[in-house]
């Protein structure tokens, strides 16, 4: 389990062959992994906790299992109005038999990864690793022998994060919960509390509420999902306070602590918020913290983020990082994109650098909300001419036989050249729905392309390319 270090440069491809170590195997390492062996490369992955990393085993797949699960009772909101009755019987969730099918379907999706990676030829380490300069990887295995020593031609950092914590609410895997923690519940909370409205938190609350749960969402904001779309963020608000949800805004977390049945959360300005159980979904710290980085010559942003440039150099001599330790955009997409590119410099293959602004993502509420390219504050904030169409959902004609009301289509475009910018999807599935934008974006399709292509009718993507001939009618001649 050992390589042969080469002296060549972060910017001189490094010959099939050598030895390249993988700290973290999340998408950002796993796909990395494949792609340096279909090079040629010797690999080694070092995983602490199981193939998949977080990504797979206490984020991404479980979170959207969950959801999924929850998916079904938003669904049957509209069975009345599509005459379906339930006879009054209602429905019951085992959250116990809920979340036993997320960590099996999480561990069987770990076991896939490993099992890829194995018979592609990647060595697989169980353990924690450490840089002992920029060339050299030490495991701690936790074995008999415990510790294995790997000399790498070139190192991948792809450790990811963990939830950030308060130190005024310490969680306790009981009451005081992470996102990682909640698969462990066997019964659904009385009242939850969820601190925090970025994506976790709203995607949580909006989960928990489906299942049954009475819902309290506190945000420190004026609303939720500050980061995104303004006119989506208020529709999502409006839909969960609708639902019976109880939304906090402008409300900081001032701490929690556990009671004999259950939590308070005291706000900022003493407000005291009592519940079940409380969810701290504040954001996550990169895994960077007593590893060797910055002895290895590795530099930190102030947050402990890895610097990193568009084809996922570090600041170390063959040292390259990608996901969510680089703070670069917290997705598995992007990671996964990252790590690619890290092996395809290294190894010499063609490399097309990172390009954030066709980077798709999706929030998983009810309805969703998917987003790409320029965003409508990009666009204000950097002064550009920009045209826009929004079409409401429920003039969809297949929206309407679906008993969808709640969401819209967005697109922005240059006035002149047409070029499509970017676009929102508010919608169920809008994960699906967002890529015809996506296309549009990265290739630099125009409204009129858009416009043209034949749709399905009746089709929810007819939508959006009714807004692309929207927008064709705002078109304004060079220079006019």
């Amino acid at each position: 389990m050992s390589g042969v270090r080469s002296d060549a440069s972060n910017d001189t491809a490094v010959n099939a062959g050598q030895h390249v170590v993988i700290l973290g195997g999340g998408p950002g390492g796993y796909e990395a992994a494949l792609v340096a062996r279909r090079l040629g490369a010797q690999v080694t992955v070092v995983e602490r906790q199981g193939l998949g990393g977080a990504a797979v085993l206490t984020d991404v797949v479980p979170s959207k299992t969950l959801i999924a699960t929850a998916e079904w009772l938003t669904i049957a909101e509209a069975a009345p109005e599509l005459g379906i009755r339930d006879g009054g019987a209602g429905y019951d969730v085992d959250l116990s038999a809920v979340n036993t099918r997320v960590l099996a379907l999480a561990a069987a999706q770990s076991a896939d990864i490993r099992g890829r990676l194995e018979r592609e030829g990647v060595e697989v380490v169980t353990g924690v690793g450490r840089l002992e300069g920029p060339s050299r990887v030490v495991v701690s295995t936790g074995a008999a022998t415990g510790r294995v020593t790997l000399d790498a031609d070139a190192v991948l950092l792809a450790v990811g994060a963990t939830p950030r914590t308060l130190p005024t609410a310490v969680p306790d895997g009981e009451r005081i919960l992470t996102w990682t923690q909640l698969y462990q519940l066997d019964a659904l909370p009385e009242k939850l509390i969820v601190v925090g409205s970025g994506v976790t938190g709203v995607e949580f609350a909006g989960a928990y509420h489906a299942l049954g749960c009475d819902v309290v969402l506190v945000s420190s904001r004026d609303r939720v999902l500050p980061g995104e779309d303004e006119d989506a963020a208020q529709l999502l608000e409006g839909v969960f306070r609708g639902r019976g949800m109880e939304v906090m805004s402008r409300s900081r977390a001032a701490g929690a602590e556990r009671t004999a049945d259950g939590v308070t959360v005291t706000l900022a300005d003493g407000r005291v918020i009592e519940g079940s159980h409380v969810l701290l979904a504040v954001g996550g710290v990169p895994a960077t913290s007593g590893i060797g980085l910055e002895a290895a010559g590795v530099a930190l942003t102030a947050s402990g983020h890895v610097v990193v440039d568009k084809v996922s150099r570090t600041t170390a001599r063959g040292v390259y990082a990608a996901g969510d330790c680089t703070g670069v955009l917290p997705l598995a997409s992007v990671a996964a994109q990252q790590g690619r590119i890290a092996m395809a410099h290294l190894l010499g293959d063609a490399v097309d650098p990172l390009h954030l602004g066709n980077v798709a993502a999706n929030v998983f509420t009810a309805p969703e909300i998917a987003t790409v390219g320029y965003s409508e504050s990009d666009l204000r904030a950097q002064g550009l001419r920009y045209i826009t169409s929004t079409l409401p959902l429920a003039r969809n004609p297949r929206a309407k036989m679906l008993g969808m009301r709640d969401g819209f289509v967005k697109l922005f475009a240059h006035p002149e050249a047409g070029v499509v910018l970017g676009g929102v999807v508010v919608a169920p599935r809008a994960s699906e729905l967002i890529f015809p934008i996506t296309l549009a974006v990265a290739h630099r399709l125009t409204v009129d392309d858009v416009a043209s292509a034949f749709t399905i009718y009746p089709s929810l993507s007819g939508s959006i390319a009714e807004g692309a001939r929207v927008l064709h009618g705002q078109l304004r001649p060079r220079g006019a």
